[in-house]
């Protein structure tokens, strides 16, 4: 039987949260998802922690440690969490700021139209100007408006006066993006070229 660290290939991970502090003294630790829906953290037996880059220098969590859930709960719009490797609250302190990554294999199947958002950030945004097609920038980020999803797309054309690109947020809504092919991480849409 595969032991938790083989178990987890880290191109079939998804990082789903981020450790924000310890909880009670008993070495439970507090995680932010990034999603209100944090179904699959509560489900995991197994998370992969990755200490931030300015950690990974001195040695900690360099290439991510797995650990396993022993406990895990929602507490508000947090999830607090027992590991196998962590037993008192100075342990639990240490993990502050690692990003939380778990198996992609846990992730129910999308219906036809949904999509996870963590597969549309790094897609190529294309849209037309006379007719013929012209990329409009690359997905950074998707964020939640309370209405609809948006994409935060770095523009490849325009630039601020730092030199970076400059960013536009374009509505994830059949009115506007026409299609998604994940696979070769393209959206074409109607979002001015220009804009």
């Amino acid at each position: 039987m595969p032991d938790a660290e083989s178990a987890m290939a880290p191109d079939e991970q998804v990082e789903l949260g981020r450790v924000v502090s310890a909880y009670g003294v008993k070495g439970w630790v507090k995680i932010q998802p990034y999603s209100v829906q944090a179904d699959v953290l509560l489900k995991a037996d197994v998370w992969r922690l990755e200490a931030p880059v300015s950690r990974q220098s001195a040695g900690a969590l360099s290439r991510g440690s797995s650990m396993k859930v022993l406990a895990a709960r929602r507490q508000g719009s947090t999830i607090v969490a027992s590991l196998d490797a962590v037993t008192d609250r100075t342990q639990a302190e240490l993990l502050k700021g690692c990003t939380v990554w778990v198996s992609r294999a846990l992730f129910p199947p999308t219906e036809p139209d949904e999509y996870y958002w963590v597969d549309l950030i790094g897609c190529e945004l294309w849209g037309e100007r006379d007719g013929a097609p012209e990329l409009i920038g690359k997905v950074v980020d998707v964020l939640d408006n309370g209405a609809h999803a948006l994409l935060r797309v770095a523009r490849v054309s325009a630039r601020d006066d730092g030199g970076r690109p400059i960013e536009i947020l374009v509505p994830f809504v059949s009115a506007h993006v026409h299609g998604v092919d994940l696979a070769n991480k393209r959206l074409t849409s109607n979002w001015p070229v220009e804009f």
